[in-house]
């Protein structure tokens, strides 16, 4: 069986989608139905930059769906290789399980930009700049991380934002916390932790003011049916239901992404492929979660047509 998943926040980079733009009419009607359904040039902002607006959390959020949901077009339109016909599954990390949704037809292109950027605005506007912030943590399991979140806490909000794989880990919380939970890790017996160059501490109990926002967009626009089942983050499960999912997108924006549990999850379940689209981020965690999964990254026109190829 087969997954196709989505890589999430970090991924964006000034240049992305140009390639593909230039060379496919379906790339450019995604970033064409984006920008209209937001009503800015985010096209132009992710060819050209400046990376400091690319990397503003309202921005890169829908960019990176875009830039994901125009590879999946390309690949279905230009190369015939269908995602419903050739995937058991999909997943997402964080801001990813929307594309998810998006790719299977769950939510529409125009709906999911909009709430991407609505989230991204929500996320932000939770927390005063400098007030939290992240820390990723590297040569860390999840029990490591667990215990030197409570030891640097001290009365704060220190909390595993991401669970992505074996050897990394990531914190979120107040700012306080966060530097104490970093100068705190090699007496927990982790290699290193080194804080993030993020605007607010996502995937914590912090955010409880923009998982309110969201429940309200998401009651507004919720998912539609589901074609394929998706493993959520907060819960490292399929969902087939689509009013159960949308809980869980609400829960998503405080919950911690257990992306290292969902890949296990997905193999027990009898996925040995996993194809990430619109990025090589999410892919390698797999394989360092799982040496024996196969993986393929897709991003780039190459890409593709190797891809098509391979699976005819």
């Amino acid at each position: 069986m087969r997954a196709f998943i989505f890589p999430g926040q970090g991924s964006q980079k000034v240049g992305m989608g140009a390639e593909l733009a230039e060379a496919s009419e379906a790339a450019r009607d995604v970033f064409g139905e984006v920008d209209e359904a937001l009503q800015q040039n985010l096209t132009a902002l992710m060819r050209d930059g400046p990376d400091d607006r690319l990397t503003l959390t309202e921005n890169a959020q829908p960019a990176i769906m875009a830039n994901a949901i125009a590879t999946l077009r390309v690949l279905e339109r230009d190369f015939g290789v269908k995602l419903l016909e050739r995937a058991g599954c999909v997943a997402g990390h964080s801001l990813g399980e929307y594309t998810a949704l998006a790719a299977i037809g769950a939510f529409g292109l125009a709906d999911t930009a909009r709430l991407l950027k609505l989230r991204g605005w929500a996320m932000q506007a939770a927390v005063p700049v400098g007030e939290g912030t992240m820390a990723v943590l590297l040569g860390a399991d999840i029990e490591q991380a667990k215990a030197l979140a409570a030891a640097a806490a001290q009365g704060e909000v220190c909390e595993v934002a991401n669970d992505n794989d074996p050897t990394q880990v990531v914190l979120s919380g107040h700012t306080g916390a966060i530097e104490r939970a970093v100068a705190l890790a090699k007496e927990h017996g982790i290699k290193r932790g080194m804080i993030l160059n993020v605007s607010a501490p996502f995937h914590s109990s912090l955010m409880a003011p923009a998982a309110t926002r969201m429940a309200e967009a998401l009651a507004e626009t919720p998912p539609c049916a589901l074609a394929l089942p998706i493993y959520a983050n907060v819960t490292a499960a399929p969902v087939t239901d689509a009013e159960e999912e949308r809980g869980l997108l609400v829960e998503q924006v405080t919950g911690r992404v257990r992306w290292r549990e969902s890949v296990l999850a997905m193999r027990a379940d009898g996925v040995e492929h996993f194809v990430e689209l619109g990025g090589k981020v999410v892919g390698p965690m797999v394989g360092r979660i799982d040496k024996e999964a196969q993986v393929t990254s897709l991003v780039t026109m190459q890409d593709l047509e190797a891809f098509a190829k391979e699976i005819a």
